[in-house]
């Protein structure tokens, strides 16, 4: 009992320290406390079982979520940033929101999504609202957002919009307002999930005794949406995205695994026939459906952004003829535009006779002369910010500019250019954000934010995720936050009445096809799967031989009786241009190998290589798989070579080796045995057989020592077979035998040229029953050498074969799977 009420004394205790240091900002209003200091009743559980652990045990959860984050890879990228991605910032305390005021959100942002709906229909159709002065002409004609060549079409199943967020704010009055309308591209809902992934980990009986409701539901109603609007029993949907060095691509990648959707690049799409194709292994296949990630005036350069080089040519004619459905609709970013803010007051009573539910932030659109004198009348007092997306005005900041933060001379000409050109700006009431939690160093801090919440479209109207994506600004006084310019996010938390079931909100069909394929692969992630298999071998190999490399030069009285395979060791490095050639000795050329200074094959640029092709098939790895890529890539940095230690650049390879061959592993027990396995391992397989030749060619030449052979057979990890077949000392024959044609060696050209041959027949694509293509009669033809050559006949000039077959079977791949041209007329996808 005492024990009891000990620990009850030490909870109220940490309680009253985290409310005690716990300082709002003055003149805001705070989500946790109330303004006599008291904890507002839907926060009261959170707190409470966070003052139950002690402040290390605390901080020991918060660490296991980042982990998970990290080890999940999840992450985003800065612009101009060469950094380059950047783990993902989490706020350890979630966003909790009332249910009474969730309800509210829910209603206004439903009502908002229908009226920005019967927008986008007017201004692509009819403009009757135009006609009748409701919007002014040039708002419309003046958006870069508006596709010109998109009027008079209707999207397929007549909806613009079916994937829509808004940023939300609360002022000091306690109001939610919307600041920004997101309809081009929506993003963040992936990170909301990994956000609630994370915390629940962390908190876990938290999460469960709060009835916070889950995020599953709704994206398995935007998926089974986005399913029900397709035409053709065999469908395919795709996310179409710009690419790897999109700031948000872990998300598109992490969206398209999680949906069960083919992710795309506009290089994977072609339009044939006014339909839109993707490329597979198998030829052109037809999808129909793309959630769209890349902004629509990039989509097309044949009729909308000619410089676009990541769009799909004549995917706008496909879209007038209605075969390819686009979630959003091209041209739905016009309602981002800034300087319609103004009017959807009005547009609310005029297009659905109703009042705005969620008012936005007092907006003025400078293009009026009535509008433009109110803000120059209270100039000062403002906010002046672009009207137009991607229109430049100015210094301005996307989000606006405080005209109180300006310097004199800066604000006169802004008020000189709003006087000329005022259709280019618009004038925005300042509103101080609303503060909630953040936990800083074991207290409590408060901390600016904003909200996005998504809605998705159904058959009987709107569907709002229970939940959202939650930014927390790193200043105290903060009224444009973005995760460009810093900051952390913080899940958001909905609390039901009543315990939530784990499982989806969506019937359970009564059965379910099963399926053991994952879909066709694309080319372009064949391609990328295939070269990452090739620099990772490729990396594997330069590091044996730099290890063997140092490992001899550490041994003075080895080095000195076997100064020839310490050269030949350094000239292949040299060769394969891991390091530059012309250095003093064999030791720089160690030292240029492992630092990658200034040599295009060293192997930090190769272990860079091998993850930029691995983001781009990211959603086809396992997130184990992709960490342990990234920690390679980070042991392997790039450094200056002087004054490096022998003895540390072992130990880096040792690392890097290890944790190579713990990717390897997880390739091998983890992926799927489908069409991407498969190139990756035809990848693996052709350079560890190309590189075997080339190291026996140099060091099993009919002249090469005893020396030279031991340490080809420890380059191939064949020492320990060797000893324990052979009682004599090292032989050429044996070892070539060893090396080049024993089936039962897994580092032997001849196993890997098999494994080759098996691959390929399994691929799609290929006819047991027809003739073999040139392909496959090259890998078919070398296998039977291999299988039946003797070692005491192998020449050098043999070797120097095998190697050159090798290649033209990577040639030949490469023409037949990653690239494809247009589809015959007797294509039966044509016909679908």
């Amino acid at each position: 009992m005492q024990k009891t009420r000990s620990k009850a004394h030490g909870a109220r205790s940490r309680l009253d320290a985290l409310l005690a240091g716990y300082q709002p900002l003055p003149g805001v209003l705070d989500e946790m406390v109330d303004a006599d200091g008291k904890l507002r009743a839907h926060w009261a559980p959170l707190v409470r079982a966070l003052a139950e652990h002690e402040p290390e045990a605390l901080a020991a959860r918060f660490s296991a979520a980042d982990r998970h984050l990290r080890d999940s890879g999840v992450s985003y990228r800065v612009y101009g940033d060469p950094q380059g991605e950047r783990p993902w910032p989490l706020s350890h305390l979630p966003l909790i929101v009332a249910p009474d005021e969730w309800h509210q959100i829910e209603t206004g942002l439903t009502q908002r999504a229908r009226l920005l709906e019967a927008v986008l229909r007017d201004v692509y159709g009819p403009c009757s609202l135009v006609a009748h002065g409701a919007i002014p002409a040039a708002v419309i004609a003046g958006s870069p957002e508006f596709l010109r060549p998109l009027h008079g079409v209707k999207p397929q199943g007549g909806r613009f919009l079916h994937f829509y967020a808004a940023d939300l704010g609360r002022g000091p009055d306690g109001r939610w307002w919307v600041l920004n309308d997101r309809a081009q591209a929506p993003s963040g809902a992936g990170y909301a999930l990994e956000n609630r992934i994370a915390l629940s980990r962390a908190l876990p009986e938290i999460v469960r005794g709060m009835n916070v409701q889950r995020l599953a539901g709704f994206f398995q109603r935007l998926r089974a949406n986005l399913a029900a609007l397709t035409r053709r029993d065999e469908y395919r949907i795709g996310l179409l995205t710009p690419g790897p060095l999109n700031e948000t691509y872990f998300e598109h990648a992490y969206l398209a695994r999680y949906l069960g959707l083919m992710l795309v690049e506009g290089s994977d799409l072609a339009v044939h026939d006014r339909m839109v194709y993707v490329r597979t292994i198998e030829g052109l296949k037809r999808i129909d459906v793309l959630m769209r990630r890349l902004d629509a005036d990039f989509c097309d350069p044949l009729e909308l952004n000619p410089a676009s080089q990541l769009g799909v040519p004549g995917l706008v004619q496909a879209v007038r003829n209605g075969s390819v459905l686009l979630a959003n609709a091209l041209g739905a970013g016009f309602v981002e535009t800034r300087a319609l803010l103004g009017f959807l007051p009005r547009l609310a009573q005029r297009v659905l006779g109703e009042d705005l539910m969620l008012p936005n932030v007092a907006t003025w659109w400078c293009g009026q002369a009535s509008e433009r004198d109110t803000v120059l009348a209270q100039f000062d007092a403002l906010a002046i910010a672009p009207a137009f997306p991607q229109v430049e005005a100015g210094t301005l900041a996307p989000g606006g500019t405080a005209v109180s933060e300006m310097a004199p001379e800066r604000r006169e000409q802004l008020a000189q250019a709003i006087r000329t050109r005022g259709a280019d700006y618009v004038g925005q009431e300042l509103v101080r954000l609303s503060t909630m939690p953040v936990h800083v160093d074991g207290r409590l801090v408060a901390r600016p934010f904003t909200v996005r919440v998504y809605l998705a479209a159904a058959d009987d109207g709107w569907v709002v995720m229970p939940g959202g994506f939650c930014r927390v600004s790193e200043r105290e006084d903060a009224r444009a936050i973005s995760m460009q310019r810093g900051g952390s996010s913080a899940d958001v938390w909905v609390a039901a009445s009543a315990p939530v079931e784990a499982f989806s909100l969506l019937p359970t069909p009564d059965h379910v096809p099963i399926r053991r394929s994952s879909g066709y692969l694309p080319s372009r992630a064949a391609d990328n799967l295939y070269w990452l298999g090739r620099y990772i071998q490729r990396t594997e190999m330069t590091l044996r031989i730099a290890q063997s490399l140092g490992e001899r030069l550490l041994e003075p009285e080895v080095a000195a009786g076997a100064s020839g395979t310490v050269d030949r060791l350094a000239d292949m490095l040299v060769s394969w241009s891991a390091a530059p050639g012309g250095l003093d000795d064999a030791a720089q050329v160690l030292r240029e190998t492992m630092t990658g200074h200034s040599a295009t094959g060293a192997v930090p640029l190769l272990a860079q290589a091998a993850r930029r092709d691995a983001s781009v098939v990211r959603d086809r790895l396992s997130p184990e798989a992709w960490r342990a890529l990234v920690d390679l890539a980070g042991a392997l940095v790039r450094d200056d070579p002087s004054g490096i230690a022998i003895e540390a650049l072992l130990e880096r390879s040792d690392s890097a080796l290890r944790t190579m061959s713990a990717f390897v592993g997880l390739l091998t027990e983890n992926m799927n045995r489908g069409a991407g396995w498969r190139f990756m391992q035809i990848g693996r397989r052709l350079e560890r057989a190309i590189l075997t030749c080339r190291l026996t060619r140099v060091l099993g030449s009919p002249a090469a020592s005893a020396t030279h052979l031991d340490a080809l057979l420890g380059l191939v990890d064949g020492l320990m077979t060797y000893r324990a077949r052979y009682l004599v000392g090292t032989l050429r024959v044996p070892v070539l035998d060893l090396v080049l044609l024993d089936l039962s060696n897994p580092r032997s050209v001849a196993f890997q040229v098999d494994r080759i041959a098996n691959h390929l027949i399994e691929l799609p694509g290929h006819r047991p029953q027809g003739l073999p293509g040139e392909l496959e009669r090259q890998a078919f033809s070398l296998r039977a050498e291999t299988q039946t050559a003797a070692a005491e006949q192998v020449t050098p000039q043999q070797i120097a074969r095998f190697e050159s077959v090798l290649m033209t079977v990577s040639d030949l791949l490469s023409m037949r799977d990653f690239t494809q041209r247009a589809p015959g007329r007797g294509d039966p996808e044509l016909l679908g």
